[in-house]
């Protein structure tokens, strides 16, 4: 199996090394860069395309959430790091597709859980995030568009929550890759959105990966 390629993006040298040498420890990590600020992060994922990029919040220039909205369409799933927890600007980045929000304060090892589990395609966010979430989900004024689903769409888009690819959803509902995607097609039109990352975070918002 391919080892993880991850981009850290912090602009203080001791953090990214730190977690450089953390990372070099992991059997299926593979650290490809290292970015200071959030100009150099878009280049350096538009260059060595890293499956994971571990973007610091703050930062002079460019800071991680503009450099987020710029890697869309790179394909690189973004796991924000903060020294200080804004929720607006947490909603902010889950909004520009950001798949993890975290505190520096984190554990080492469940750091490495939670960029297993965002290459897995399953978002990984802050306690006080996923509360945020949830309120808003709970607002009268925001009003669920789960209704719009099948249950058979609302099966797949669970699986789809819990990071698993076309063809796992296959074998997991025994049906074929090509009605998966099918499914999937149609849960991104009907909830307008534009790709499974997005799918994925309204599952979690609906407390769909519970159900």
């Amino acid at each position: 199996m391919s080892p993880i390629r991850i981009l850290i993006c912090d602009d203080h040298f001791m953090v990214r090394q730190g977690l450089a040498t953390y990372f070099e420890l992991q059997h299926d990590f593979e650290v490809v860069g290292e970015a200071a600020d959030g100009r150099q992060a878009v280049e350096m994922t538009r260059t060595l395309a890293p499956d994971v990029v571990l973007m610091d919040l703050m930062m002079p220039g460019l800071d991680g959430l503009s450099a987020l909205r710029e890697l869309k369409g790179t394909g690189a799933k973004v796991i924000m790091l903060t020294s200080f927890l804004d929720l607006e600007k947490a909603m902010a980045c889950i909004e520009e597709g950001a798949l993890g929000f975290l505190t520096k304060d984190i554990e080492p090892a469940d750091l490495v859980d939670a960029i297993r589990a965002v290459h897995r395609g399953e978002p990984r966010l802050h306690p006080e995030v996923m509360k945020r979430l949830m309120v808003r989900t709970a607002q009268p004024h925001q009003p669920s568009k789960r209704d719009l689903l099948t249950p058979r769409e609302l099966d797949v888009l669970r699986a789809l929550a819990h990071g698993l690819t076309n063809r796992e959803i296959a074998e997991r509902l025994v049906i074929s890759e090509t009605t998966v995607k099918t499914h999937i097609s149609s849960i991104l039109s009907k909830l307008q959105l534009t790709d499974r990352t997005q799918a994925a975070l309204w599952a979690v918002r609906e407390g769909l990966v519970d159900d």
